[in-house]
């Protein structure tokens, strides 16, 4: 069985997908980007500020899915500039704990609406 995950916390679907789909114990969390949830538009600035955004997103749908960035179990990070990776490591490590997640960092061409970071994963809730 297949529950739809949905919060206005998070910016809203710019496509045919959901925020995120839970089944059973584990919550799949489809990518966030650096999208402001009240305005859709991309956070402005330094990169640094579009990774704390998306990580803002990511927990706020696994808020809504009743569980927390903690829960996370693999991430999924996809960067257009690989030279940012240690910049992702320093803000990564201001939201996590460990044990850490599971992780993947990958060097993309481009990313939705012209963005620079995107991150996806896939929650375990041990309540359920």
């Amino acid at each position: 069985m297949k529950e739809v995950i949905a919060t206005d916390k998070a910016p809203q679907a710019i496509g045919t997908y959901s925020q995120a789909v839970r089944t059973g114990s584990t919550v799949y969390l489809s990518g966030q980007i650096a999208l402001i949830p009240e305005t859709m538009e991309l956070k402005e600035g330094e990169i640094s500020e579009r990774i704390h955004q998306v990580f803002k997103n990511l927990s706020a749908v696994c808020e809504a899915a009743g569980g927390s960035l903690q829960d996370i179990v693999k991430l999924n990070i996809f960067l257009t500039d690989l030279s940012h990776f240690a910049t992702v490591n320093e803000i990564m490590a201001q939201y996590f704990e460990q044990p850490y997640p599971a992780r993947a960092a990958v060097g993309v061409k481009e990313l939705p609406k012209g963005t620079d970071v995107e991150m996806d994963g896939v929650m375990y809730l041990s309540a359920y």
